[in-house]
């Protein structure tokens, strides 16, 4: 009797399952059940753009030129470095998983939203911020990565069903129909604009600057989507605080990096890139008086994903564009609209006007894009701009990116890239054999 009971208690079925870490879908049924997945989603997306200390804000800020790592390990330094490897591991792999984690969610629960909800407006609204946040996730691999980026899958069995890698422009097509489907949801004014300037985003991206102004057009300036932080767990913590603002931190936000790096930390303070001075040492324990950030102060600090600022912004380069080869026209035009978003753009705290407007196309590309940089500092769109001086503009790397020897590793000098790699665990998609290109 003792060994037959000892027998059945070693039944094999309890070692068979396919994929212990995933639970099916199908186990989290109706209504409540989409939006506690729902839910879950958005904390993914959260944590992956503005959460733990290797968000996409930290990641492409220390590639681009707002952020240097202070770390002693090789993921962050050479990613810094543009010199990085998708061997590295570590902070590279978090990066890309995390994202990925809130993009196959996304695209998991509208499946499930549009099969059991109710097509009511509040239910289209939310439907609209699904496709929405789900473009957003799409446009962060196209402006961060490599060309090559596959888009797996959790099917409703749990099976894990591999994508082919797609080309960058493949992926802004993708991006491009998660917000055409977000603003075919949308029915309140809050998620029009979310959308519109996601679309937006997208355009600018694409070169197509016209299309981009009109699909803003209708967002007021004081539009503001807001990501939540929280202390109640270190997952809801801000990540770009932890990133950067205690003693020890493993980053510190830059200035002038690598010779053709924004001077962000001027005195008297820009009110769009606040810092003040401190005696704060980094990881390494050798960088020391480092400055500190003071757009996140607390662990609580809530992250804009996108708002009218940025509206106005793509307005400005559209016209910038409006003539071929530019006009003087033009130019007048878009210093006089920046210098209008200076004096209102920040209530109660006008920002002094440009003295001249710029008489050649070039300087007055410098002037939008660094006024792009101010506005948009730390909220992950720098990186992307960087790549489009390349892309659209016709800038060499070699004068945006950061050069010559590295601040925080002695020795070092920077490399040459202009992309976050795909780490080495996409490896394990049999479709994947490495970024398709590293251009811009």
């Amino acid at each position: 009797m003792a060994a037959a009971l000892s027998a059945a208690g070693c039944s094999s079925d309890l070692l068979t399952v396919a994929t212990p870490d995933v639970i099916a879908e199908s186990a989290i049924g109706g209504s409540l059940g989409v939006t506690t997945l729902r839910n879950g989603a958005m904390q993914d997306f959260i944590v992956a753009y503005s959460g733990t200390q290797d968000g996409f804000i930290v990641a492409t800020g220390n590639l681009g030129d707002e952020i240097q790592t202070t770390d002693t390990f090789a993921d962050r330094y050479n990613t810094d470095g543009r010199n990085s490897s998708e061997l590295l591991g570590g902070a590279i792999n978090s990066t890309y998983n995390q994202l990925q984690l809130a993009r196959a969610g996304m695209a998991s629960v509208i499946e499930k939203w549009v099969a059991v909800k109710p097509t009511t407006s509040a239910a289209k609204d939310s439907l609209s911020e699904l496709y929405a946040i789900r473009g957003f996730t799409e446009t962060f691999f196209a402006e961060g990565y490599c060309s090559g980026v596959p888009f797996s899958k959790v099917a409703a069995n749990g099976d894990f069903v591999f994508g082919d890698p797609l080309t960058t422009a493949q992926v802004y097509t993708r991006a491009s129909a998660s917000m055409d489907s977000a603003l075919a949801n949308a029915t309140g004014a809050t998620y029009r604009s979310l959308a519109s300037i996601g679309k937006a985003r997208v355009l600018l991206d694409q070169g197509q600057y016209a299309a981009a102004a009109t699909a803003v057009s209708a967002v007021p300036t004081s539009f503001k989507y807001i990501l939540s932080h929280s202390i109640a767990t270190t997952r809801q913590n801000n990540g770009i605080w932890n990133a950067s603002y205690p003693a020890g931190s493993r980053y510190n936000v830059g200035t002038k990096e690598g010779t053709n790096g924004i001077d962000y930390l001027v005195t008297p303070v820009d009110p769009r890139v606040p810092w003040t001075p401190s005696t704060r040492t980094g990881f390494d324990g050798t960088s020391r008086n480092l400055p500190r950030q003071e757009k996140y102060t607390a662990q609580a600090a809530p992250a804009v994903l996108a708002d009218g600022i940025e509206a106005r912004l793509i307005e400005a380069e559209a016209r910038l564009n409006a003539t071929s080869g530019g006009s003087q026209a033009d130019r007048d035009a878009v210093f006089a609209l920046l210098n209008t978003l200076r004096a209102t753009g920040i209530s109660g705290t006008p920002i002094a006007a440009m003295p001249a407007s710029p008489t050649t196309q070039a300087a007055a590309v410098d002037m939008l894009f660094k006024e792009r940089a101010y506005w948009l500092w730390l909220t992950g769109h720098r990186l992307g701009d960087m790549r489009r001086l390349i892309r659209q503009y016709g800038r060499a790397a070699n004068t945006v990116f950061p050069v010559g020897g590295m601040l925080y590793r002695p020795g070092n000098s920077y490399g040459n890239d202009v992309t976050l790699v795909i780490p080495f665990n996409e490896r394990n998609n049999p479709k994947f054999g490495g970024c398709l290109d590293r251009n811009p």
